[in-house]
């Protein structure tokens, strides 16, 4: 039997209005990993800042953590100090915010170090790029001297996991660490995890709100929903037979290979007790209707498509580029859901971002309805944005914090139809329930809502012009599992009654699968594959694709 390094009992964690954690158990033995899953809001991610001694001030915690024989709860500020970093490590969430943007990599990692060691200066940087070979960071000498804004996604989450382990920790705590990754970037960290905690023996806290992540790390699972534990288990016996409804709607809404519903089953249709036979869709099927759309005269034609980015570097000016795109070509039909795939750095957004007139490309043409747009002026991308429409991966950037949803939404529809600010409220509120809002919505600001309620407000400002196509940038990469299936199943229905063209892009291919009728697979530029998605998912013909499947699938 592991020993057990940490014991939580009925942890309780409150604001001065209501509780927030209720009856939190359970014990970290060595070596293993203890996953705990839940929608945003659970819980799971205060939890474990009260592990860490960070809960904001507002909040209060009773109960019993007790480590190593020693209750944390009546720690000192300085007892916290001497804990964190050296016996239990965290690994945040985002790591641009976490990391600090005016210090270089080498020396934020370093600082922990100094810390709680008693290594000189040149010992400490030597053992920190130590830790970023270990991590597997490419060139580490020269990663020790980069700012955090120099360095991919993938490459600060590795900076962080090595200032995590810098001084073996006991205890690691994992927030979210692979959320919004690239699916093969996702693989990579979560691979890097196992096999550092079985270097070290680390006990290991894996948070996620995706159960398909969290059965690939975890030992022993916990799920949490509204601040209570609904149902825990070992890995095995849990994707086996969950019993608690909550855990059986995570499981249903997140698309896998084999999911064929034509709409899918949503978290509170479980909690409800109210699941209905949902119509399932043969592969078959899928792929006959795809075809049926291929016969008809084409939305888009892109031609040789090419597009370069240049910057200038050092005290010289010396001249950069950036290929992003190698003369690209495809056709995209009426009412299809067109997947673009592809790492980051792949140029799928900036190929999104050029069919909708925020780029300019170098060269190659678009063709919407036999007209080039590629290098059309402002003033008729004016008119085309009525027909041509985007919705964003991050819905809160893309929306004015100064103004009112409704106000936002409403002014869209008065330059469209020059209609009196009366009707156009009307249609604003109309179109707010259309995505599943209320209309009582209308005067509150973007941070007065959720994740999930921004990505609505987002494809209801889309629809506001009533376009025919719309690109989904990374639309619902960031979203909680149940929510996702929110929004897909909310995209799907307004195809279907307003027949809209999408052009879906996401690093997931099972996300990509389910909804799409077709996909496109980019890699450094280049256009590498194409074709049905069932074809694709069934026999795929390059290496690269065959990986990101792989990535996905575990």
């Amino acid at each position: 039997m592991s020993e057990v390094l940490l014991s939580v009992k009925d942890l309780e964690i409150s604001s001065p209005d209501a509780p927030i954690v209720q009856q939190l158990n359970f014990e970290l033995k060595a070596s293993e990993t203890l996953a705990i899953v839940g929608e945003s809001g659970s819980g799971k991610s205060l939890s474990s800042l009260a592990l860490m001694g960070l809960l904001p001030q507002n909040l209060k915690a009773q109960g019993s953590i007790v480590y190593q024989k020693s209750e944390l709860l009546k720690n000192t500020e300085e007892q916290w100090r001497k804990l964190r970093g050296k016996d239990i490590a965290m690994i945040f969430q985002e790591p641009m915010s976490a990391l600090n943007p005016s210090m270089t990599c080498g020396k934020q990692v370093a600082e922990i170090l100094e810390i709680h060691s008693d290594l000189s200066a040149k010992a400490i940087e030597e053992k920190v790029i130590t830790l970023f070979k270990k991590v597997e960071l490419p060139r580490a000498e020269s990663l020790y001297k980069s700012y955090p804004h120099q360095l991919s996604g993938g490459q600060k989450q590795r900076v962080m996991i090595a200032m995590a382990i810098a001084c073996d920790p006991k205890i690691l705590i994992a927030d979210e660490p692979t959320t919004a990754l690239d699916v093969s970037v996702q693989a990579g960290i979560l691979s890097l995890l196992k096999k550092l905690q079985e270097e070290k023996g680390m006990a290991m806290l894996f948070i996620s709100h995706d159960l398909g992540v969290v059965r690939k790390v975890a030992d022993e699972i916990m799920v949490m929903h509204l601040g209570r534990v609904k149902e825990s288990a070992s890995a095995e016996k849990l994707f086996r037979s969950p019993q608690d409804p909550y855990t059986k709607g995570l499981l249903a809404c997140r698309p896998t290979a084999d999911t064929y519903y034509r709409r899918l089953p949503l978290v509170r249709d479980f909690l409800q007790d109210d699941i209905h036979q949902t119509e399932i869709i043969s592969p078959t099927v899928r792929e006959d209707r795809a075809k049926m759309k291929l016969k008809q005269e084409p939305l888009f034609r892109i031609n040789d498509l090419a597009k370069v980015y240049r910057s200038t570097q050092g005290i010289w000016a010396k001249k950069v580029e950036h290929r992003a795109l190698h003369q690209v070509g495809f056709e995209v039909f009426p009412q299809e859901s067109l997947g673009l795939v592809g790492e980051s750095g792949s140029g799928k957004t900036t190929l999104g971002r050029i069919l909708v007139g925020l780029e300019k490309a170098e060269q190659g043409q678009v063709f919407f309805k036999d007209q080039d747009i590629a290098h059309a002026s402002a003033k008729q991308w004016r008119a085309l944005h009525k027909s041509i429409q985007i919705i964003f991966q991050d819905p809160f950037s893309a929306l004015n914090p100064k103004i009112p949803i409704g106000e936002a939404i409403t002014s869209v529809i008065r330059k469209r139809k020059r209609a009196d600010k009366k009707q156009a409220e009307i249609e604003t509120k109309e179109l707010l329930e259309k995505v599943g809002l209320l209309a009582d919505y209308y005067p509150r600001y973007p941070h007065e809502f959720s994740g999930g309620q921004r990505q609505r407000i987002g494809i209801a400002r889309a629809l506001a012009v009533q376009p025919e196509f719309i690109v989904c940038d990374e639309s619902v990469s960031a979203l909680d599992v149940s929510v996702q299936a929110q929004i897909l199943n909310l995209l799907n229905d307004l195809k279907d009654e307003f027949g809209f063209t999408y052009l879906f892009i996401s690093h997931d291919l099972q996300i990509v699968k389910y909804f799409c009728d077709r996909i496109l697979v980019l890699q450094d530029g280049h256009l590498v594959e194409s074709g049905f998605s069932e074809e694709i998912y069934r026999e795929a013909k390059e290496e690269y694709t065959k990986k990101l499947i792989a990535a996905v699938e575990g």
